[in-house]
Parts: structure tokens; C-alpha cells; sequence
């Protein structure tokens, strides 16, 4: 019998809470302070000034998506993700109109500091956008 386990979506960044933060207005994500802490203020401030912003993390509300950690590396990003993230919106859409839903998505990302860098278009279902988050990590608008 298979066991299903709970994983987390681990990111290296330079800037924890500002990455959440961006990640939360995307996703629709949470990101809740640490238990006994009334905000993420509260936390920070109970800390020496060296271990503040060392991590944050955010949940879906909804309980059905992982949980994304964020822990602060001394080394900034070299080299192409192995993993990332796809924000799926066009999930059973074709042509024009996924191209449409994409970019829509698309243009929400853009003011929040994602940054586009290539349209991947077949004309079918396998059409995406690729993007960057606010550190540079690539993810897919799919």
C-alpha cells in the first residue's frame, strides 16, 4: 500500500519575506506568522538583527496545495532552476483561447515583478510562458 506523504516547496533566496510575499499575490497562497506571533512584524523584531528575514514560509488556504518555505542563502542564483513551478491556467483550454488566458495571467504577474522571457506557443495544449520571479527563479505561466 503506497503512502502519501507531504512535501514542501523549498526556495534558496537572498530575501525570504519578499519573495513569499510574491509568491502568496500568485499563487493566492497565505503566509501566516510563526505560532505565538500576532504578524510576521512581531516575529522579526523578537529576533537579533542578524537572524531577521532568515526564512518565511505560506500555505494554501485551501489546504490542498504545498506549503512554500523560504530560507536565505548567502549565494545568489548561478544557473536554470531544475525544478520550478507551473501556474496552470489554461488546464483544458486550446489555441487562442489558452493563448489568451495565458497572457492574461501573464499581465497580472507582470506588476507584482515577475518578468516574462519567452512565449512557448504550439497552438495546442502544450503552450506556455515562461517567467521569473522577483530573485530570478524561472516558472512557467502553463
Amino acid at each position: 500500500m503506497a503512502v502519501l506523504r507531504q512535501f514542501q516547496v523549498t526556495f534558496d533566496c537572498a530575501e525570504p519575506g519578499r519573495l513569499a510575499r510574491f509568491w502568496c499575490e500568485v499563487l493566492g497562497y497565505e503566509s501566516n506568522p510563526p505560532k505565538g506571533f500576532g504578524s510576521w512584524e512581531q516575529y522579526e523584531e523578537s529576533l537579533p538583527a542578524a537572524e531577521r528575514d532568515a526564512w518565511s514560509a505560506c500555505t494554501d488556504p485551501t489546504g490542498v496545495g504545498p506549503r512554500l518555505y523560504f530560507q536565505r542563502v548567502p549565494e545568489g542564483k548561478v544557473v536554470k532552476n531544475r525544478v520550478h513551478l507551473d501556474v496552470r491556467v489554461g488546464t483544458g483550454l486550446l489555441g487562442e483561447e489558452r493563448l489568451a488566458a495565458l497572457e492574461a495571467e501573464c499581465a497580472r504577474l507582470l506588476p507584482l515583478g515577475a518578468v516574462r522571457v519567452q512565449l512557448l506557443y504550439d497552438g495546442g495544449d502544450d503552450s506556455c510562458i515562461v517567467m521569473q520571479d522577483i530573485e530570478g527563479n524561472e516558472f512557467c505561466v502553463d
